[in-house]
């Protein structure tokens, strides 16, 4: 069992472990800012704005609100959740507030709207609690949003699907669909980007529509724009009645007259310019008409109507109000002599003077009060109000101080220390009041630069942290640190400029410009003096330098000569001296045959005039035998070393066999090869009769000679005919013809083949007469007849009549051929 239980708790360690994986390469804080990723989110962006641009002719200049939020969205860091101070990355749930695009996580602003619920109902009592609908604020813009309207799911920007899922190509938490949002102010139609974060961009549809004063004519306009000015003047009458308005065509109600014209005052006393669109006013003087009592005037300030009647005509009280006279409005009101009871100001006791006019006195009973606070009593005057010295120690509502009122009465005033927290930023402390709960959210930014300061992005305070500087386009301003006026132009960056990848051109000592890049800040390892203690030691990193290095050998090619002369080559300018290219030397020897076969090698000339390929004295000598071409068919060497000029004559004997190759003859090898073709062939021949035989069978009758012997044969011969009956004697064999056979001839012939068909015939009638009388046998002792006798059967054979009679034929045949023979 504990092997199990360690078993899933190593599996569910790597599903999480992987999950967090999947979580990382999914987010957007870990996008790369390279090349790649900017095409990309170009190809978003244009998709995004597809439909509205088609709208517009391509005029994407009211997107740029839009733009910023999208690229916000994009961008590695940008979207910041202001609760917690954290990155918003692709696959976390998140909620937008409505008034200022701001985006959260959804948890965070879970548990900011329920803190702030119940930080504004926690003063209620029980019995108001949960009967107001309070709301709560969005921690950015202060947009309150009621109780109900707390977000508990997660949708996309435009609010049609819910979790939309994590597409690399769409925009982050977005579904891809068409937006579909009213469009604020409201103008009937919706908008036309695909769902996307912040406010929708103006409407881009075509209306009809005329201008403010209604005066021009109806001309197309975009929706977003479709209130527009003739510059005409208005010319509608204005709240004074006598002028027109004289502005341009204007939204609205017309200004108030600007016009200076003399107008009187209600009373129509005085008489002053005043503006026109303010045509009553009110004077300072006092009426002073007579009413109608006739013994009082009237004492308001300039009025309109009549004066009214006098205030003291008809019933009027005594001063404590318990008594009713009716006098002249000449006579005061008498005191009725009773006693006022009033109510004091203590509100608890009476006065007890008699009826007076003016204020009653303050109440000076003594009473047992009660301090505020309860927890002392004392007798005193009631007007004077009574406050202990004991301090309050209950907790205010901030839940961290106590109130410390001299004499609370319970109802303690809220914290009127500052709350002092530092807050998620890390950088600010709470401004507001002692409070509880999770203080608000920074409000600060700040501003994050690149490294010239040129390119600036604002972010919530506390990501200048962790947020990668703005990739800035402009180009790096540093001055070179290497021998250079300049240096490569790259971008703004942070640390170190890149290595100078220039060409050194520095001037070398051959004369040539160093064509290598700039050497001047190399990166070198250095070397380690430091021995290891031991196997066990760990070996330290290298560590790497930074200095210049000298200029490398030049390179540049230079046109050298090898030793012995034969070709020109590029070598390298730091090498560049004689050479020997591997070639033979090749120069003509004193033997004029040979060339030196020495590699390529200095020669020294001893004759300036001399020919450049001739021999020098470091050449090699000709130590070969002679080998110039022999006479014709002289097959000896020439008995000299290798020599210019013409070999001597040969003076050694031939050893040769004559034609007929019989004897050997001892020649002359000069007089030989000296000799025409009717001279050789009289010295080799040896004088004798040819020996060899003609095609008759008889002996050449020449003396020896060369090549086939000629067919002039004259001895005599016997001549036959074919079947060598007839015959001819002494005929010459250069005349020698055929023999045709006669006619006698060929009677014996077609006998002849006449008797050896009709043996064959009869040969072959035996063998089948000889079968048969197998057969017949063969079938008898099948038939089983005879079977206690047994005898041989015997067969008669008849002979032929060929076996009869061929002694008669043959006989007188052949004798009459040796007859005729």
């Amino acid at each position: 069992l504990s092997s199990l239980k360690k078993f899933d708790e190593i599996k569910k360690a790597n599903q999480a472990a992987a999950k967090k994986l999947v979580e990382d390469q999914l987010s957007s804080s870990s996008e790369d800012d390279d090349e790649d990723a900017e095409v990309k989110q170009g190809k978003i962006l244009d998709k995004t704005f597809t439909i509205y641009t088609s709208q517009t002719d391509g005029d994407a200049s009211e997107l740029e609100r839009t733009r910023q939020y999208m690229n916000e969205a994009f961008q590695s860091g940008a979207m910041t959740c202001l609760i917690c101070i954290a990155s918003v990355k692709r696959n976390q749930a998140v909620w937008s507030c409505c008034g200022c695009f701001c985006i959260f996580h959804l948890v965070c602003i879970q548990k900011w709207a329920k803190d702030s619920l119940f930080l504004v109902s926690s003063p209620l009592t029980d019995d108001d609690f949960g009967k107001k609908d309070y709301p709560w604020p969005c921690p950015k813009c202060r947009f309150e949003y009621k109780r109900s309207e707390t977000p508990s799911r997660y949708y996309c920007y435009c609010g049609k699907v819910e979790n939309p899922t994590v597409d690399p190509w769409l925009v982050p938490h977005s579904c891809g669909q068409i937006c579909e949002r009213e469009f604020k102010p409201s103008c009937g139609h919706k908008c036309l980007l695909l769902c996307h974060p912040g406010p929708c961009p103006p409407c881009p549809k075509m209306v009809t529509t005329t201008c403010h004063c209604k005066k021009a004519k109806p001309v197309p306009r975009r929706c977003s724009a479709k209130e527009w000015s003739c510059r005409l003047p208005c010319g509608r009458t204005l709240l004074c009645g006598q002028h027109a308005c004289e502005n341009p065509c204007h939204a609205g109600d017309c200004q108030p007259c600007p016009r200076v014209s003399k107008q009187r005052c209600i009373c129509g006393r005085q008489t002053a310019e005043r503006l026109c669109a303010s045509p009553q006013w009110q004077c300072d003087q006092v009426c002073g008409k007579c009413l109608p009592c006739g013994n009082h005037t009237c004492e308001q300030v300039c009025h309109a109507g009549p004066c009214g009647d006098c205030p003291r005509s008809g019933k009027r009280f005594c001063p404590c109000g318990k008594t009713k006279f009716t006098l002249p409005c000449t006579e005061d009101v008498p005191t009725c002599g009773d006693s006022c009871d009033k109510v004091l100001e203590c509100g608890i006791h009476k006065c007890s003077q008699r009826c007076h006019r003016g204020p009653c006195e303050i109440c000076r009973q003594e009473v047992e009060k009660q301090c505020r606070c309860g927890k002392h009593t004392k007798r005193m005057p009631c007007h004077k109000p009574y406050l202990c010295e004991t301090k309050c120690t209950k907790i205010r509502d901030c839940q961290k101080h106590q109130c410390r009122r001299k004499c609370c009465s319970g109802n303690c005033p809220p914290c009127d220390q500052v709350c002092g927290r530092t807050l998620g930023c890390r950088n600010h402390k709470c401004p507001s009041g002692c409070h509880r709960g999770s203080c608000n959210p920074c409000p600060e930014t700040v501003d994050v630069k690149c490294s010239c300061g040129k390119t600036v992005i604002k972010v919530p305070c506390g990501r200048e942290r962790t947020i990668k500087p703005p990739k800035c386009k402009q180009l790096c301003s540093r001055p070179p640190t290497c021998h250079h006026s300049t240096q490569e132009k790259h971008y703004c960056h942070f640390g170190r400029c890149p290595p100078c990848r220039q060409p050194c051109q520095k001037t070398l000592t051959c004369g040539h410009l160093c064509p290598v890049s700039c050497h001047d800040e190399a990166l070198v390892k250095q070397t380690s003096l430091h021995q290891s203690a031991g196997p066990w030691e760990q070996p330290s990193e290298p560590a790497f330098i930074q200095t210049a290095l000298p200029c490398p050998p030049c390179q540049v090619p230079v046109l050298v000569e090898c030793l012995g002369q034969h070709e020109v080559g590029p070598l390298p300018c730091h090498s560049a001296n004689p050479y020997s290219c591997k070639r033979f030397c090749g120069r003509l020897l004193d033997c004029q045959n040979h060339t030196c076969m020495k590699e390529c090698h200095h020669v020294t000339k001893l004759d300036s005039n001399a020919d450049g390929k001739k021999a020098g004295p470091e050449c090699s000598q000709c130590e070969e035998e002679c080998t110039k071409p022999r006479p014709a068919g002289c097959p000896h060497r020439c008995a000299l070393p290798c020599h210019p000029g013409n070999c001597p004559s040969c003076l050694q004997m031939l050893k040769i066999k004559c034609h007929c190759k019989l004897s050997v003859l001892y020649i002359e090898c000069l007089k030989l090869t000296c000799a025409d073709l009717k001279e050789k062939e009289l010295l080799i021949s040896c004088r004798n009769q040819c020996p060899k035989e003609l095609p008759c069978g008889h002996r050449c009758k020449e003396i020896c000679h060369s090549g086939s012997c000629p067919l002039n044969c004259s001895q005599k011969v016997k001549l036959r005919c074919l079947c060598k009956r007839l015959k001819k004697v002494n005929v010459p064999f250069a005349f020698k013809i055929s023999l045709e056979c006669d006619a006698l001839c060929k009677e014996m012939k077609r006998k002849a083949y006449e008797i050896k068909e009709a043996e064959a015939k009869a040969a072959l009638e035996e063998e089948k007469r000889r079968q048969q009388a197998e057969l017949e046998a063969f079938e008898n002792r099948l038939k089983g007849r005879r079977k206690n006798k047994r005898r041989k059967d015997e067969v008669e054979v008849e002979q032929s009549s060929w076996q009869k009679y061929k002694n008669l034929i043959v006989l007188p045949v052949f004798g009459v051929a040796v007859v005729m023979v």
